[in-house]
């Protein structure tokens, strides 16, 4: 009997998705209702509550598909990397997001007309997508009253060449479970937007990501000949190598993402959790 993985599921014992009648057993079922996030950044929570915790973040742009409306939250799933959980519905818009454009910088401000001197309304991370209605100026009109600045953007199908040197603009952010942005993010949080900007596709949770990123390398008591750009995982955690000896991690020791000697990390958290090193993953050559 297949194992469901309702992290990436849209089940649970009273409601599943339509798609899944007959494989999965709910008590009533839902046609999906296609929305995208129209506010910078949307926690996806394990429960209808803003006390619950946020298992990760959808950007703006993000596409999401609701079988739920209920009392201001949103139970569904997110198009790019599946994951399933609750969201605001006040962070929604009906219909597919149509973006042109994504943000390529850590951060961009959004302003209600194009003058910096402007309150900014609000603001986008990395990744976030958006649609390109026009140029004035040095800014980019990205819907009624929201403007970025132009050079801020890339087009949808133009990728960052090193996904590491992505991942380098977060040194010293801070640690936050669930977390996607320079504001604050995790292990794998870190791994997966910084591919994605590199036009990798990756799942968000660790255990997924070394499932599915790369292939294996030899696990050696003393690594060698690892490079830049190599995953190494432990059990709930990633890191990515900067080079052959050094690692760079969002961490919950040094609740930063820090860049450190790999064998410092191997030995502080084999000393803290039993837990050696499970894998090192090597991604294609692009």
């Amino acid at each position: 009997m297949k194992e469901w993985d309702f992290r990436l599921t849209p089940a649970r014992p009273d409601l599943a998705g339509a798609h899944l009648r007959g494989i999965i057993q709910a008590d009533a079922y839902a046609e999906g209702r296609l929305m995208h996030v129209v506010t910078g950044v949307a926690g996806l929570r394990r429960a209808p509550s803003h006390e619950a915790p946020v298992d990760t973040q959808a950007l703006f742009g993000e596409d999401v598909t609701i079988y739920e409306d209920h009392e201001g939250w949103g139970w569904g799933q997110l198009a790019r990397d599946g994951y399933v959980g609750y969201i605001p519905m006040a962070a929604l818009a009906e219909g597919k997001a149509q973006p042109t454009h994504r943000v390529a910088v850590n951060r961009t401000f959004v302003y209600q007309c194009p003058d910096i001197k402007m309150p900014a309304r609000r603001s986008s991370p990395l990744g976030a997508a958006v649609h390109v209605l026009g140029i004035q100026g040095r800014f980019a009109q990205i819907g009624p009253a929201a403007f970025v600045v132009a050079e801020h953007l890339r087009p949808v199908g133009e990728h960052e060449e090193d996904f590491v040197a992505v991942a380098e603009r977060f040194l010293h952010v801070p640690y936050l479970w669930g977390g996607k942005t320079c504001l604050g993010l995790d292990c794998s949080g870190l791994v997966q937007i910084s591919l994605q900007a590199a036009g990798i596709e990756a799942p968000r949770d660790t255990d997924l990501q070394e499932k599915a990123l790369g292939r294996p390398l030899a696990l050696d008591a003393e690594p060698s000949g690892l490079r830049r750009g190599d995953l190494v995982f432990w059990p709930g955690h990633v890191g990515i190598l900067r080079g052959e000896t050094t690692l760079l991690h969002a961490n919950a020791h040094h609740m930063l993402v820090v860049s450190e000697p790999l064998r410092a990390a191997q030995q502080r958290i084999l000393a803290a959790t039993s837990k050696p090193v499970s894998a090192v993953k090597r991604l294609p050559e692009a």
